[in-house]
């Protein structure tokens, strides 16, 4: 790259130089160009040369620059500390070019190779001798060697410049292969170690001293670079995320997908959520950032595409929580000419191959800063064991269960198989009416348990059981507590107590409870938790039971009670119901109509039956729609969540004139493949698999976004502020 330079009004001190782009110069690689801005504004800031009102950001300074500096500041010879800070940027015109990966991996001891990196460590043993790890994309490990002849006269100048260059600055390293470590049962595998004897080391961008990095360190989220840079962990799993999404793209390809990208800026429609809306400068006009790619993907289907694919940006203005972004990647399909089930088959056959290719050749979890993630096989630490699919009792296939089983057996439509409790109903004549009246008001309620045994309650007193589930009903939110149906009932067997522990249930209660599976072989530090709820169909997502359910699993295999399971259960959940009440309309703003429910799903899912079509006229809420979710360890990773109301088919017209014009019977899916990623690769946030994730409260805490806009920006697309700012 080359600048000239044009030295500004002279002035009793030196002035103002600015720096002006005129060509670039073909030998500086791009990838330098940062470090070429940074050692510039270095050079102006030093000399304060640069105008606070401008931040043009220059590339280069010509070799005659300290001249022409002297031409226009009246003969005055420019400081030594500009001097000096011009000559050392001088440098940065005649980078060493790295070695090839093809360079790499036939390297042999002895040679000479030039390889760019970050100094990531330095251990000085002595006067004549140091030792430098330098962090490279490609080789694992790489260790520099700079020792001095007894006289101190051999290389004592790159000696002195590795002793000096600041840690974890970019560096360009030459130096004498002394040793290569390979995988011996592959003599073409790119070396895993690689040991050079120091001839010179040259610094491409000095890293600041006022940035502290030690171990352990926690930047926050404003440094993102910085997580990414110095977080072993959040790097693992990002490029398991881009691994992740390159083999399934190759997957889906083989099988005749086609790749069709869609527009991002789409039309406002009453769906499931808020919408981003994209102002214009046309009056009154507005596009919208779309939801999901749902519409265009069933047009593609009425033109002629038979498989469609796309890893799809999606955007959602909807409150948020440690699964949730404001927008997000989801990889979407379409097949044409087919049926639920053939989507299932497809998606069963993808996540198969897709783990295999992942965990059984390419992956393994390991164990890094205390934390399970996916680790290249070739650069593993200490391995564990790598995530499996189920257990050894569980088919081939992906087992499948419907919205009710779900409900009835694990209180929720996502549930976690690896949960080893499941949700019991107790018929309320079982039990005395006394005991019923203390947990709840309801005349006819549905009485529901479930039963916790520690895995090692052998190892553990009843009182050390008792303070632990003390300690959970205590730090349950309090919603839990003003359920209008009751608060949950909690005992615990204990044999030095009469009836163990139970005797709030009197001795028929007693004796019923104990004669129904999974209750009939108590023993000391069982825990029971009962929950009354409202005798009428399941709808939503989960009952109080079984969310209780999943945060006392959570909180003991935090605790030691329960073994951490790394495993992957998959499952299908079927037969959703084809409409929800409208319970709470703030929830899901996007909806609308005065039916008093709306579309679960998808608003173009066909019922399931002849005879729930039928119901769509009778009792529609009883209807079930041919609808199917994957669900993984308790997280959704396949849905679609497009919803419409009476009130906004005008604004579907576009697809229903499609779907009118001889569209061929068709299917898809939506895998969230954010959540998907955080899953496979042990974390409970998707912001673990994203490089730049927003926060809780929709910001980009790095970039300051979103920022506040201009008078100006408002005037022109028609837009006012309304209220105090």
């Amino acid at each position: 790259m080359f600048l000239n330079v044009a030295a500004a009004r002279q002035s009793n001190r030196w002035g103002r130089l600015r720096c002006y782009r005129v060509l670039s110069k073909p030998g500086v690689a791009l990838s330098y160009r940062s470090c070429l801005h940074s050692q510039i504004r270095l050079l102006h800031e030093s000399n304060r040369l640069l105008d606070s009102d401008t931040r043009q950001e220059p590339a280069a300074v010509v070799n005659k620059a300290k001249q022409s500096f002297d031409k226009t500041s009246g003969g005055h010879a420019p400081s030594k500390e500009f001097v000096k800070n011009l000559e050392q940027y001088k440098k940065y015109f005649h980078y060493p070019n790295p070695a090839k990966k093809s360079d790499l991996l036939n390297l042999k001891v002895g040679d000479i190779i030039t390889i760019h990196g970050f100094l990531s460590a330095r251990r000085v043993q002595h006067s004549k001798l140091v030792f430098a790890d330098l962090t490279h994309n490609y080789v694992p490990a790489i260790q520099i060697t700079s020792s001095l002849s007894a006289d101190g006269t051999h290389d004592a100048a790159a000696d002195k410049d590795l002793r000096s260059v600041p840690l974890h600055s970019p560096v360009a390293v030459t130096g004498r292969v002394s040793k290569i470590q390979r995988d011996a049962s592959n003599k073409l595998a790119r070396p895993e170690r690689i040991d050079l004897d120091l001839q010179s080391i040259q610094v491409l961008n000095p890293f600041p001293k006022d940035i502290i990095v030690s171990k352990g360190v926690q930047f926050p989220p404003s440094a993102r670079h910085l997580q990414m840079r110095f977080s072993p962990t959040l790097q693992h799993r990002l490029m398991f995320r881009r691994d992740a999404m390159r083999l399934a793209r190759g997957l889906l390809h083989k099988v005749g997908f086609h790749e069709m990208e869609t527009p991002m800026l789409f039309k406002s429609t009453p769906e499931g959520a808020r919408e981003f809306l994209v102002p214009t400068r046309r009056k009154g006009f507005a596009y919208a950032l779309p939801q999901s790619p749902q519409q265009y993907k069933q047009l593609l289907m009425a033109s002629g595409i038979w498989r469609y694919m796309q890893f799809a940006r999606c955007f959602r203005d909807e409150d948020l929580r440690a699964d949730r972004q404001p927008e997000f990647t989801q990889l979407d399909l379409e097949m044409a000419f087919s049926t639920g089930e053939d989507v299932m088959e497809t998606v069963e056959a993808m996540v198969r191959s897709l783990y295999q290719q992942l965990f059984e050749e390419r992956y393994e979890m390991t164990q890094v800063g205390g934390e399970l993630v996916p680790v290249l096989k070739s650069s593993r630490l200490r391995t564990t064991r790598h995530p499996h699919f189920g257990s050894e009792q569980q088919p081939s296939i992906f087992p499948r269960i419907t919205y009710q089983q779900a409900m009835e057996r694990y209180g929720s439509d996502k549930p976690d198989l690896r949960i080893p409790f499941e949700i019991q109903r107790i018929d309320q004549s079982l039990l005395p009416q006394s005991f019923i009246s203390m947990i709840t008001d309801l005349q006819d309620p549905a009485l529901e348990a479930i039963k916790f045994r520690p895995a090692n309650s052998e190892a553990l007193t009843t009182e050390e059981v008792r303070s632990f589930i003390l300690k959970f009903m205590d730090n349950l939110p309090s919603t839990f507590y003003k359920n209008p149906d009751g608060a949950p009932a909690v005992l615990v067997v204990d044999s030095s107590k009469p009836l163990n522990g139970l005797s709030s249930l009197g001795h028929e209660g007693f004796a019923n409870l104990t004669s129904l599976e999974p209750f009939s072989d108590l023993s000391d530090g069982d825990i029971l938790i009962l929950q009354a709820r409202r005798n009428a169909p399941f709808h939503g997502g989960s009952t109080p039971l079984g969310n209780i359910r999943n945060l006392l699993f959570a909180e003991a295999v935090a605790g030691g009670l329960l073994p951490r399971d790394n495993a992957l259960k998959f499952l299908w959940v079927t037969e959703f119901p084809m409409f929800t009440p409208d319970t709470d309309k703030a929830a899901d703003p996007g909806q609308g109509g005065a039916a008093g429910f709306s579309a679960t799903h998808h608003p173009f899912t066909a019922p399931l039956t002849d005879a729930d079509l039928d119901l769509l006229a009778t009792d529609p809420l009883r209807a079930k729609a041919d609808h199917y979710d994957l669900v993984v360890n308790g997280e959704y990773v396949m849905r679609d969540i497009l919803r419409m109301c009476d009130a906004g088919v005008a604004q579907f017209a576009h697809l229903l004139e499609a779907l009118r014009a001889g569209c061929p019977p068709h299917a898809g899916f939506a895998l969230g493949f954010d959540r998907f990623v955080a899953v496979l690769s042990g974390t409970n946030s998707v912001r673990d698999v994203i490089a730049f994730p927003k926060s809780m409260k929709g910001e980009d805490l790095m970039v300051k976004a979103p920022s506040k806009v201009t008078e100006g920006q408002l005037e022109t697309y028609h837009l006012e502020l309304k209220g105090k700012q």
